[in-house]
């Protein structure tokens, strides 16, 4: 079991599965490069802070006006601080209690006045423990010298100040001012060091009346900040943000993070959205190719062929078109998706120009009109062009994919409050350039890729089925009955192919060549001996005979190399007899030996091959064959002409000569119907018209 499994590893390692797969991871991978390193001549995104000096002219990508959250609170900020503090109305108790603590002080000291027993330094030492009021040695001394009737005065004095000051409104901030205006108060009949110490006795007394309220403050500074209405910002397309050997500001930086253009976070958080786009696209289209029975058989050259183009347009997207203006509009990407449909199909362009669009947009400012832009001008341009059969194809699906453009640029730019009419005629126009551009560059994609992958494009196939084609010229005089025969033919087999749904055109222009080769000798062929001369087999041989006959397979493939047919019709001209023998010729020589197979080598009556490899091939000979006993035998009916076909067809399938080829049962039974549909038609009987003497032709009149 393990040597089994081994074995089977072995195999499918060496098989194209395994180097497709290979292709998809190394394709995955570059991908992945292109969207995360730095490839851009004006990178999408800088590492910058705040305060970092800009390293060039930063640009705006697009037209935007956003809110500018910085500019709206500083606004808010500083119309805050030019809302005054709100003070409460003068307190009432606050003037009553001052009041009553300098009454009680005055008390205090008129009893330590009235102490007889005390020493004066007693009275002083007293006097320094008062509550409410704290006087120097100084000014208690002078106090206690004091005559009674002196001290009435400076007590009525001082109550009558404070009072009076306390009537007024005094608030924190003024509270020094109300001191310095204490003595100016004071009766002017007081002597001066009477008047002093009222001052400072008083002066100790005020306080605020009006206290500030944070809270009636708070409600009015942000009734005034919500009163701001937010700033609004405006970049156009093309304007600069920042200049070079700028210090960057907070306003700076919000602008830039509002188009995206500042790397917020690190490598790994970068990294990771990346490779799970580029895993979910690679797994979608790996999946295409393996599940969907739609997907086109590719071969693993050209498979390679379209990973290097895929990377080159991607590649060259992310280098060109980040933080530009008009160039994302003008990058010819539908191209690519125009040749993959040309050369290959429509679904695999479908699928390919999706997964392009996606990625060249990604992580760009304006991601999401680009890659609808990108997305939409490919798929109209690739339901136009068909398949390229003619240069107007390419026309008008440069055509498509420029209106596409424009109506997605419509879409996306009217919307905008700050449209800039003369901006969207611009893009517009740049829409109908890349439109021409993309077909004009899908023209020279497909020739070289035909050339590097031996493809057939249908404009090839046209121009070398032109009748005045140097080729068909050549066969048309030296072999006129071979070149009748292979438009019958050609027109057998190209309404089969329709029918079952192959390139017609193909198969119709492999036909027209295939049996080129019968011009070099064109007399040993039926259809170019006129009636009544000899036949040049007569004197031959049958292996002779034969060896002529195969022989216009090698001169067919001579003369298409001379004349420089595309590989593809060249395996026409090898494969529409397959290995099959010649029967004529083979059933001779038997008649020859007395049907003693031993002596008669079938193998020098064999055609070389190799056997039909593609469908096309194989309606060829087909076709070939059909056309041929048709010819031969004149079917008179369609009983007979069904039995015709099909017997031609059993004998290809018993021969082995369809085996290589992806023909099914049902593409056989509409081959069948198709054939005998046109050979019906084509050996339709004819009237007999009856021979008018000119004994019995009326004579003309003359007119006078």
């Amino acid at each position: 079991m393990p040597k089994i499994f081994f074995r089977g590893a072995l195999s499918w390692l060496a098989s194209q599965s395994f180097f497709k797969l290979i292709l998809l991871i190394i394709t995955s991978g570059l991908s992945l490069a292109a969207l995360i390193l730095p490839l851009s001549i004006r990178p999408s995104s800088y590492p910058l802070r705040i305060g970092d000096v800009a390293p060039q002219d930063i640009l705006a990508p697009t037209t935007l006006t956003y809110t500018s959250q910085i500019l709206t609170d500083q606004a808010r900020i500083d119309i805050g601080r030019s809302v005054a503090p709100i003070f409460l109305p003068p307190d009432p108790a606050i003037a009553r209690r001052q009041i009553e603590k300098l009454r009680l002080s005055i008390q205090y000291i008129a009893t330590i006045r009235a102490d007889g027993y005390a020493s004066d330094e007693q009275k002083i030492a007293d006097l320094f423990a008062m509550e409410y009021l704290q006087l120097d040695r100084e000014n208690l001394i002078q106090i206690l010298s004091y005559r009674e009737t002196q001290w009435e005065a400076i007590q009525q004095e001082a109550m009558r100040v404070l009072e009076q000051v306390m009537r007024n409104t005094t608030r924190e901030d003024q509270l020094e001012e109300v001191k310095r205006n204490i003595p100016s108060m004071i009766s002017f009949s007081l002597p001066s060091d009477q008047a002093t110490i009222i001052s400072t006795i008083v002066s100790q007394f005020v306080v605020p009346n009006s206290l500030f309220s944070q809270e009636q403050t708070d409600i009015a500074r942000d009734k005034a900040q919500q009163s701001v209405t937010p700033i609004q910002k405006t970049f156009i397309a093309g304007q600069t943000i920042v200049r070079r050997g700028q210090i960057i500001s907070p306003v700076d930086l919000e602008a830039l993070n509002k188009f995206g253009l500042v790397q917020l976070k690190g490598e790994t958080e970068n990294y990771i959205p990346s490779i799970t786009l580029i895993a979910l696209i690679f797994v979608s289209v790996g999946l295409y190719f393996a599940r969907i029975r739609t997907a086109p058989n590719v071969d693993l050259k050209s498979l390679v062929l379209i990973a290097l183009t895929f990377l080159l347009f991607l590649f060259g997207a992310r280098l060109v078109i980040p933080n530009r203006t008009i160039i994302p509009y003008l990058y010819p990407l539908s191209a690519f998706g125009l040749t993959i449909a040309v050369l290959f199909s429509a679904e695999l362009g479908f699928v390919l120009s999706l997964s392009l669009g996606i990625l060249v947009a990604y992580g760009m400012s304006n991601s999401l009109d680009l890659t609808i832009y990108y997305i939409l001008s490919s798929f109209c341009g690739v339901l136009t062009v068909n398949k390229g059969r003619r240069i107007g194809n390419f026309f008008w699906s440069g055509i498509a994919v420029g209106c596409a453009g424009s109506a997605v640029i419509l879409a996306y730019r009217l919307p905008d409050a700050f449209t800039d009419w003369f901006g969207i005629a611009t893009l517009v126009g740049t829409s109908f350039l890349n439109g021409l551009a993309s077909a004009s560059l899908t023209l020279i994609l497909q020739f070289l890729f035909s050339q590097l992958l031996g493809m057939t494009t249908a404009l090839q196939l046209l121009e070398i089925s032109r009748p005045d084609h140097p080729l068909l010229q050549y066969i048309l005089r030296n072999a006129p009955g071979t070149y009748q025969h292979s438009l019958q033919v050609a027109n057998l087999a190209e309404q089969a192919a329709e029918a079952i749904g192959v390139d017609g055109l193909l198969v119709r222009v492999g036909a027209i060549y295939h049996d080129a080769g019968k011009a070099s000798n064109p007399l040993f062929f039926i259809e170019n001996q006129l009636p009544g001369t000899l036949n040049a087999h007569d004197d031959l041989d049958p292996e002779s005979s034969s060896m002529t006959i195969i022989r216009h397979v090698e001169d067919g493939v001579r003369l298409a190399r001379k004349y420089r047919l595309p590989p593809r019709i060249i395996d026409f001209i090898c494969e529409h007899h397959g290995t099959m023998v010649t029967r004529y010729q083979y059933a001779k020589a038997r008649q020859i030996a007395g049907e003693d197979v031993t002596k008669v080598d079938i193998e020098s009556y064999r055609y070389p091959g190799p056997k039909p490899n593609s469908r096309e091939t194989a309606l060829l000979m087909l076709a070939d064959g059909c056309e041929a006993r048709a010819r031969a035998e004149l079917p008179t009916d369609d009983i007979e002409l069904t039995f015709l076909v099909k017997s031609v067809i059993d004998y290809c399938q018993q021969e082995g000569q369809l085996d290589n080829t992806s023909l099914t049962l049902s593409d056989l039974n509409t081959i069948t119907k198709s054939f005998v549909n046109i050979l019906r038609n084509t050996h339709h009987p004819r009237l007999q018209y009856p021979e008018i003497t000119p004994k019995t032709m009326p004579v003309s009149r003359k007119s006078n």
